[in-house]
């Protein structure tokens, strides 16, 4: 239980991933309440401590933090070729759908996702949810009530677009035909008051809830995905609430072109204008910036959530990441979803980012180093999702805790702990996970959930939509996106 005292006892101790100059230390760790009540060596039984933790051969460290996640796509891991990112969510997100998720299917979902972050030592998730092709007060519940069954500490978005699809991207409206436009703007969809009660929903029974351990955040998806009125009406939760205000801004070439030829400005330039880019914004992607948009990301001080393995499987591009970093914006790290990732673990993302970036900067002297991404991971992480009290393991703060063995390949023999946590570790080394206290890993095991079940019901699930998947509209729909892509790949520009 999270509000138990017990002691985590002879650990190698990693209190902040990203400081050089600190190593490790021989410590003990009191968690009391759900916090870390005293670091030190050897602490005595106090506080009625009943349980010791034997954590010696271990590598205690703050659990890492996903700060950008799709839960609804667990289900469809493998399932798509790589596609560019608006063919990929044709398939995915199908814009003629009307069947309003079952909130059974919801809660399987996120569970997976969950379960496979817990194992990999990843203890807090940015979960910006899209629903096909509405929201529900039962799927908002199916997801935060899977979060705190599973003992895992989320921040819950709506990612829900409410404009009709060709509204949403350049040329659409002028390739498809008259009865399909028409088919679109029947389709189900969502006013800013319905959405926004949703939100109320969402604030009032889950913000703060489980000792804090889930919270609410706000998505518009993309700025160009929502009605302007909408996009205020989250503004204006964001500022009061101080939550997150998540986005997904210039991901792909035809984002850049959209910007350009139906806004006449930047993306970037057009979400500055209407106020929503400030200290709780995370821009997602921003792959492909100018340097006018780089100069107002880093004045607005908003916060980068970089997906590179997602940037790569669907050939959305390498992000600027030096143009970030010179400009002085906090980076967090994100897989993104099960489904253009392939997997849900941030030493993936935190390698990947070690990786992709050396072929755009000769000098190797300025590639990113292990402190500096695990520094991304862990407090750019916090900083995202707005909390002061994880990321580090300090006496004040959450007992969000992953041991991991020092045992293991990854990590033996130890020549340089911080990169190889970069770039040799892939999750196998982590053997126990708490949260808030509670012990939701042993072993490699999770605590709190059946996983078997759990796996036995998704394959279940799956099953049975391959086998009642109705004849779609995808394949007439696809040429008219491949006609889009084809001419705003050659209308692209980027001075």
């Amino acid at each position: 239980m999270s509000g138990e005292s017990f002691i985590i006892q002879g650990a190698q101790v990693l209190e902040d991933p990203a400081d050089t100059a600190a190593g490790t230390r021989r410590a003990d760790i009191l968690v009391d309440n759900g916090v870390i009540k005293e670091i030190g060596y050897p602490l005595r039984r106090s506080l009625g401590t009943s349980r010791v933790v034997d954590a010696q051969g271990y590598l205690a460290m703050p659990g890492l933090i996903n700060a950008h996640f799709h839960s609804p796509g667990n289900l469809l891991k493998g399932s798509l070729p790589g596609l560019p990112l608006e063919i990929f969510m044709l398939h995915e997100v199908p814009p003629l759908a009307a069947e309003i998720p079952d909130p059974f299917i919801t809660r399987i979902c996120t569970l997976l996702g969950a379960a496979e972050m817990l194992k990999n030592g990843v203890t807090t998730v940015m979960d910006d949810a899209y629903h096909v092709p509405c929201v529900t007060h039962e799927n908002i519940d199916a997801i935060a009530q899977a979060y705190a069954d599973i003992g895992m500490r989320a921040t819950i978005a709506i990612d829900q677009p409410n404009k009709p699809e060709y509204e949403k991207y350049p040329y659409l409206a002028d390739l498809l035909p008259a009865d399909v436009k028409a088919r679109m703007d029947r389709a189900p969809r969502q006013s800013s008051k319905e959405l926004l009660a949703l939100y109320g929903h969402l604030f009032s029974k889950w913000h703060g809830s489980h000792d804090g351990r889930i919270r609410a955040a706000v998505s518009c998806s993309a700025p160009q995905r929502v009605t302007d009125d909408y996009m205020q009406g989250l503004n204006s939760l964001s500022i009061e609430k101080k939550v997150p205000f998540n986005m997904h801004i210039l991901e792909t070439k035809l984002q850049r072109v959209f910007g350009d030829e139906v806004l006449g400005m930047s993306l970037v330039q057009f979400a500055g204008n209407r106020g929503i880019l400030h200290e709780h914004s995370v821009v997602i992607h921003a792959i492909w910036i100018d340097d006018s948009d780089i100069d107002l990301l880093a004045k607005t001080g908003v916060t980068i959530a970089h997906n590179p393995i997602c940037n790569l499987r669907l050939g959305s591009g390498i992000a600027p990441y030096y143009k970030w970093r010179d400009a002085g914006i906090p980076i967090c790290l994100g897989t993104d979803e099960a489904l253009s990732d392939d997997r849900v673990n941030v030493f993936d993302v935190m390698k990947m980012t070690g990786l992709i970036h050396t072929i755009q900067q000769p000098n190797w002297a300025l590639w990113p180093c292990a402190s500096e991404i695990l520094g991304h991971a862990f407090q750019g992480g916090a900083r995202a999702l707005g909390l002061t009290n994880i990321g580090l393991l300090r006496e004040g703060f959450q007992a969000d805790i992953v041991l991991l063995d020092l045992k293991g390949t990854a990590l033996n023999p130890l020549n340089d702990l911080q990169r190889q946590l970069v770039f040799s570790e892939d999750g196998r080394s982590v053997k126990h996970v708490f949260v808030a206290g509670q012990q939701v890993v042993t072993n490699g095991e999770l605590t709190l959930i059946d996983e078997l079940a759990l796996k036995a019901e998704a394959s279940s699930i799956r099953k049975r939509q391959s086998d009642e998947a109705p004849k779609s509209d995808l394949d007439a729909l696809e040429p008219y996106y491949r006609q889009m892509l084809a001419k705003a790949e050659a209308n692209f520009c980027l001075d």
